[in-house]
């Protein structure tokens, strides 16, 4: 972010294969006191694993709601149920991030990976995971609201 004229660390507290609920176990260690915006990017092994949307729901929400008692912004991205899983599930998935941005009022990435899942160029042998070029995008994708949190958060107290 320095090169974008942001004089801030980015950590990235993520871990490969969690799932929300691992995100929320995690949360105490993430959120060090200097951390001034959190963006929670959850959900995608849920959703491979077909947990409960409700299970979902409530970690994220413990997520959000605990980093906003610490007076941390929050950005939500959100990500898609795989097709296999059905209509129902898939709605309800996506109606999650939607809801919990609503409730919560934080700025909401619909579809983190919008424009990566799907395109073979964009991502590793797997088909799931984006590649460099794709994590690129997902960066773009994420950067407005990223950048504006950060200024607010520069002009806060």
């Amino acid at each position: 972010m320095r090169g974008r004229g942001l004089a801030v660390d980015v950590i990235n507290a993520g871990v490969s294969g969690d799932t929300s609920a691992g995100g929320l176990r995690r949360l105490d260690w993430s959120l060090d006191p200097l951390v001034r915006v959190l963006i929670v990017a959850l959900g995608g092994n849920d959703g491979l694993r077909g947990l409960p949307s409700d299970a979902l729901r409530s970690n994220l929400g413990a997520i959000i709601g605990q980093a906003q008692a610490r007076r941390v912004t929050v950005i939500l991205a959100g990500m898609e149920a795989p097709p296999n899983l059905g209509r129902e599930y898939s709605t309800a998935f996506r109606q999650v991030y939607r809801d919990l941005a609503a409730h919560y009022r934080v700025a909401l990435v619909p579809f983190l990976l919008d424009g990566v899942a799907g395109v073979a160029s964009l991502n590793q042998a797997d088909g799931i995971h984006p590649n460099a070029a794709g994590a690129r995008k997902v960066a773009d994708n994420l950067w407005p609201l990223v950048e504006a949190a950060v200024r607010r958060s520069l002009l806060t107290p």
